[in-house]
């Protein structure tokens, strides 16, 4: 009976969510958003930084779409695992940038999610065009590997 309880008494605290350690966030590694864009994310080095790849599946462009590379630096990691970033994508078919900042979570089930915000701009040929320029957006990555 007692060995019962003690198996009874496990399976609870591991089930429990409340008493499971808080998983912290890993920018590292391969992610894709609601739009079906990759982004590949290496690991953070000793001062923040990290660098990857972006191979967006939209684009307003007749250019054939080219993976870019990407440069970003992660906040200091705090107690919580849910860090912020930001990262900027040199687009290797167009004539513009992106920048994008965001914040990594981990929901209860474990699963991992970046929630980011980005400017594109592009190049305009004079400063009367400057006001189409610049596009923002939201985009929500999910982890794939």
């Amino acid at each position: 009976m007692e060995s019962l309880s003690c198996c009874l008494l496990l399976t609870m605290a591991l089930l429990c969510p409340c008493v499971t350690a808080a998983r912290k966030c890993d920018l590292q590694g391969l992610w894709r958003n609601e739009l079906g864009s990759n982004m590949t994310l290496s690991a953070l080095d000793a001062a923040g930084t990290f660098s990857g790849s972006y191979h967006t599946a939209v684009a307003v462009t007749n250019k054939q779409i080219l993976v870019s590379p990407l440069q970003g630096a992660q906040q200091s990691s705090n107690a919580k695992g849910q860090p912020t970033f930001g990262f900027t994508v040199q687009w290797q078919f167009a004539d513009s940038t992106a920048a994008f900042v965001g914040q990594c979570f981990v929901d209860r089930r474990g699963k991992e999610i970046i929630e980011t915000t980005w400017l594109l701009r592009e190049e305009v040929p004079s400063r009367r065009d400057v006001w189409k320029a610049t596009r923002v957006g939201t985009s929500v990555f999910t982890r794939v590997k």
